[in-house]
This record gives C-alpha cells, sequence and structure tokens, in this order.
C-alpha cells in the first residue's frame, strides 16, 4: 500500500516521543540538560560525517572535494529565500498553534522542542527518496529503516526538550505524504546526483541543529530549508 512507510514512521516518532516523554519526567532537571548536550554533540558528529562523507572524494592516495559552489549557492539563496518568507516563524506559529490545542500551555520548551525535532527528522535524503520508492513502487524499505532511526531519535529528544517533539510527526506526514502522492512527477528529478546534493546540504543543516542543541539558538534552521530545493534544483540545471 503506497504511504504506509510514511504512517509507520509517523507512528515510530509518536512512540519515540512518548517513551521520551515518560522517561525524561522522570528525570531531575540536571540529567535532562546533559542529556540535551549529549544528544546535541551526537547530532553535530553525524552532520559532519555526513557532510565529510559526500564532500570528499578519494581516488587511490588523492583526497579531493565536491559540490563546494554547490553548497556555498543552495545555503545562500536559500537562507535570503527562508529569511524572506521567514519559514522558521511560521514553524514556531505552528508549534504555538499545537501548544494551545494541546494543553500544553505551561510547557515553555514545547515550540523550541517542536521546530528543532522537525527539522532533524525533515531534513535529509531518506525522507525524499523513500517517499517516491513509497509512492511509486510500494517499496517501504527506506521509509522503514528511517522510522527506527526517528524513533531513536526523537525518544532522546523528548526525554531532554518533552514532548514538543512528538508533534514533529505531523510535518513529517505532511511531508512524506506529500510526495508520496506526487512521486511520478518527483522521480525523474531526483537522480544520483540530486540524492548527493541533498545529502550534502542536509548534513550541514543537521550540523546546524546540532549546535543549536549545544550552545542554545544561535542559528535559524529553519530559514535555511530552502537550500535543499535549490540544491536539486542545481543537480538538475547546472
Amino acid at each position: 500500500m503506497a504511504g504506509l512507510g510514511t504512517i509507520v514512521n509517523m507512528i515510530a516518532i509518536i512512540a519515540g516521543g512518548l517513551a521520551g516523554t515518560l522517561f525524561g519526567n522522570r528525570l531531575p532537571e540536571r540529567f535532562q540538560d546533559i542529556l540535551l548536550q549529549a544528544n546535541g554533540l551526537a547530532v553535530i558528529f553525524i552532520g559532519i560525517i555526513g557532510t565529510v562523507e559526500k564532500a570528499l572524494v578519494i581516488t587511490g592516495t588523492e583526497v579531493s572535494s565536491q559540490g563546494t559552489m554547490m553548497l556555498i549557492a543552495s545555503l545562500s539563496i536559500g537562507a535570503l529565500i527562508g529569511e524572506l518568507l521567514n519559514v522558521e516563524k511560521g514553524m514556531e506559529d505552528l508549534g504555538g498553534w499545537l501548544r494551545s490545542k494541546s494543553g500544553s500551555q505551561s510547557d515553555s520548551r514545547f515550540i523550541e522542542a517542536f521546530v528543532v525535532s522537525t527539522c532533524t527528522v525533515c531534513i535529509g535524503a531518506m525522507a525524499i527518496v523513500g517517499s517516491i520508492e513509497d509512492g511509486i513502487a510500494a517499496d517501504h524499505s527506506i521509509l522503514f529503516a528511517k522510522s527506527i532511526l526517528d524513533f531513536v531519535i526523537i525518544m532522546v529528544m523528548s526525554a531532554s526538550m518533552g514532548k514538543g517533539c512528538i508533534f514533529s510527526a505531523l510535518p513529517v506526514g505532511l511531508l512524506q505524504g506529500s510526495v508520496t502522492l506526487a512521486a511520478g512527477l518527483l522521480r525523474p528529478l531526483i537522480t544520483d546526483a540530486a540524492v548527493n546534493a541533498l545529502s550534502l546540504v542536509g548534513s550541514v543543516l543537521i550540523f546546524c541543529v546540532g549546535v543549536n542543541l549545544v550552545f542554545g539558538k544561535r542559528i535559524k534552521v529553519g530559514n535555511l530549508l530552502p537550500a535543499l530545493i535549490i540544491a536539486v534544483l542545481w543537480s538538475i540545471f547546472l
């Protein structure tokens, strides 16, 4: 059944969020803080590893880089578009609405948890490629693998940041569901070059998420999300 991968992914996020919230509520605040820092460091190095993997090419004894201009252009143009549209403000407003509707007004970290977790689980080639395979061939394997990763990530995040992380299931459902429905149109665009570009830019954005977790909000990651679209367009036209 087309769309099953996204449904399972959403269930995994909700389950991980509930488990993490129940566990986190039993931890003293200082343990939640150190867990958040540890999680942030892990996200930073996941971003670094992904960036190095896609940016460096090893041929024999020679090491060279690739995608530098694409990365600079995608981040720069994407940042301008994101700032113009104020994507992060829109995400924060949605988080505020969800906090109100869920009766979580007393949760001061709800919006932060929602935005950070959404950026983490929505960024990356697995979401796009997996949704396309789900829509075209009803192949759920990529999204099933992503579900396992997201379960662990959201469980740890929600243990330190709270139940706002649970609601990242909604943007995941919207994004991946839309891509699954439009899979026939999008498949020709997602070439190997596009996947590599998505992975490289996505890894840099994941690194930025980690920086915000460890050092406090310094980078408006939401406003950098259009860089992912620019990266795909770059791979198609240049």
